[in-house]
This record gives structure tokens, sequence and C-alpha cells, in this order.
């Protein structure tokens, strides 16, 4: 039993390492989501192997209530689903600054930084031209005043690779 077990578990390890394709060096686009209200944030993917990457999104957003940015960094792992679809998990965190308008849900000329933890998994689809799309969802766990819960991310990638 013991031995069978092991078996099954080396020739699926042989059958994903089969599996992989190499990612684009490069990609940059936009990330269209919720984002905890910062909507659109720009992205820049990284490969750093045949199937790891480094994504980094920057987010800001401008209203009468609050100004604010953010800056996530996330490590992908991605394996190939069939043909131009891929599949992706990693984790990450960042760091968020929010300055509040005047009596902002409490906070009175206000302003803060705060640190999150993140995950993240999705699906994407590489065209032959150089365009990918991707829809994911990212569980964020914030760490201050301002953002100190869960907060569930769904966004929907369009980038250039290059």
């Amino acid at each position: 039993m013991k031995n069978t077990f092991l078996i099954i578990i080396a020739v699926l390890a042989f059958s994903l390492s089969g599996q992989a394709q190499s990612i684009s060096k490069n990609a940059i686009g936009l990330r269209l989501g919720d984002s905890d209200g910062f909507g659109t944030e720009v992205s820049y993917q990284r490969a750093l192997g045949e199937n790891n990457r480094l994504e980094v999104d920057l987010g800001w957003r401008s209203s009468k209530d609050f100004d604010a940015f953010r800056l996530t960094g996330l490590y992908h792992w991605v394996w190939v689903l069939d043909g131009n679809f891929n599949w992706y998990a990693g984790v990450g965190g960042g760091v968020a600054q929010a300055d509040f308008g005047n009596d902002f849900e409490g906070y009175d000329n206000d302003s803060e930084t705060y640190f999150y933890a993140a995950g993240d998994i999705g699906i994407e689809y590489n065209f032959d031209i150089p365009l990918m799309l991707s829809l994911d969802f990212r569980p964020e766990f914030g760490f201050g005043d301002f953002n100190d819960d869960l907060d569930l991310d769904i966004a929907l990638g369009i980038r250039y690779q290059f």
C-alpha cells in the first residue's frame, strides 16, 4: 500500500513537471477589480523561471473622501490547463497609505499606513498575439485601523506580453 502511494505521487509529480510551459518574460497591463475601493491597478509580471513569476500591482484613488495608494507584490506558481489556458496560485502582501478628508467614517483629517497579506488564485488565457486575459480571486488580510479585516477581491486582468 505504501509503495503504491509513493508511485502515484511520483507519477503525478513527473506529469505536472512535464506539462510546464514557458511563460512570458514580461507582461504589463491593468487589473480591473474592486481592490478594497481602489478600482483599477497597473500590473506588471516578471517571469522568474519556466512556471514561476513575480507580480507587482500599483493602485491609487483620489476622491472627495480620501486619497490613497497601494502597492502589492505576489509570487505566482503557474500550471498549464489546456493549450493556451493556465491556472495560477500565489502568495504575497503589500502596503497602502490613505489620507482621509473631513469626517470620513470617523476619520477626521487623518492618514494611515497599513499592511496586508494576500493570496491569489486565477485562470488566464494567452492569445497567439501578445495579449493575456486573466480572472483572479485575491483574499487580503489587513493589519491597520482602516483595513483590519478580510477583503475578498475579484478582478479581470488585461496585459501585453513582451
